[in-house]
């Protein structure tokens, strides 16, 4: 696959970048609430907008929401002032549910304010890359039928998370180039759920499948960054049969191991705990922790510090003012 325009970017820089995964602590600088930001392409601009201006980030993203395309599906949601939206009950319970199930367009239901968001992003003045979000195909099969309930279900009936996982990645190519239209320059595809697989299970029913949405719309100037927050380093030969070059980590991923075992021009990004650092550490050992991570991937040019996951609207934003200090002094 060739090289993406992240990667030109991480490699040709002369600093280290850094990429958390953070759009709702942006609203703690806007006054809006999540319901807002999730509902209200505009609202969630203009958090995003904001922590783009107080930090000077080369990259934006829009939020981080994995019900979305859920809810586009049908699912029914569990929405707060303060919280990312989840999903309630099952909507798929049997095969002849899952055959009968109708596959949305991009831009149904809330998908359509990511989308918005994206466009709003790329008319900043200052240009930076900017990223869409969604979810990957296994989890998003997971939320139709049930996190736990697909996990067994990938065992005990595979013909009915083989018909799921088909119409996830259906909708899940078409809502990339939807993506890919509104000028986004890549994608940020989380796919926690498959760290929950055994390696088989994840190659089975999450790397086969994103390999064909990668060959739908990854290429040199679009880049398809798979985020798995749940993956181990026993996971990575599996998620490398992706195809893909550029992967964001979380917290059980032991990053300068895997550093060691990918070549130099595939980019990994991590993996602070979102909740354990940003919301419960104190700013000095915010540093010292960012400063640790730095210094054990020293070595690798190829290394993004983040997040290793989404950061929570409660987190102070002190903690992130001495992540980016930290990211620029090392």
């Amino acid at each position: 696959m060739p090289t993406n325009c992240f990667n030109r970017m991480v490699l040709a820089s002369p600093t280290r970048l850094a990429l958390p995964i953070a759009t709702y602590p942006g609203l703690l600088l806007t006054g809006a609430s999540v319901r807002e930001a999730v509902n209200n392409p505009q609202v969630q601009f203009e958090a995003v907008a904001a922590l783009h201006a107080r930090y000077q980030t080369p990259f934006v993203l829009s939020a981080m929401d994995l019900s979305a395309e859920a809810e586009a599906f049908g699912c029914t949601l569990h929405v707060s002032d303060n919280e990312i939206p989840s999903v309630t009950g099952r909507l798929v319970t049997s095969l002849e549910q899952a055959t009968k199930l109708p596959v949305p367009q991009p831009g149904a239901r809330r998908t359509l304010v990511y989308l918005e968001t994206v466009r709003r992003l790329k008319k900043l003045l200052s240009r930076p890359l900017v990223l869409g979000g969604c979810i990957g195909p296994f989890s998003l099969a997971a939320r139709l039928v049930g996190v736990s309930e697909a996990l067994e279900l990938t065992l005990a009936e595979p013909d009915l998370m083989t018909t799921l996982a088909e119409k996830s990645t259906a909708f899940l190519t078409a809502y990339a180039r939807a993506f890919k239209e509104a000028g986004a320059d890549g994608l940020i595809m989380a796919e926690p759920a498959a760290g929950l697989l055994s390696p088989r299970g994840l190659s089975a029913y999450s790397s086969t499948y994103i390999k064909r949405i990668a060959a739908a719309v990854a290429d040199e100037h679009f880049a398809l960054i798979l985020h798995n927050c749940a993956a181990r380093l026993l996971h990575l030969p599996a998620i490398l049969e992706t195809g893909l070059t550029t992967f964001h980590f979380g917290a059980p991923m032991d990053l300068p191991a895997a550093l060691g075992k990918v070549a130099p021009d595939v980019v990994l990004c991590g993996n602070h705990d979102p909740t354990a650092v940003f919301c419960q550490l104190a700013p000095a050992e915010v540093t010292a922790h960012a400063a640790d991570l730095l210094s054990r991937t020293a070595a690798h040019r190829n290394f993004v510090l983040s997040s290793g996951c989404d950061v929570p609207f409660g987190a102070p934003l002190a903690n992130l003012d001495v992540f980016y200090a930290a990211v620029s002094r090392g």
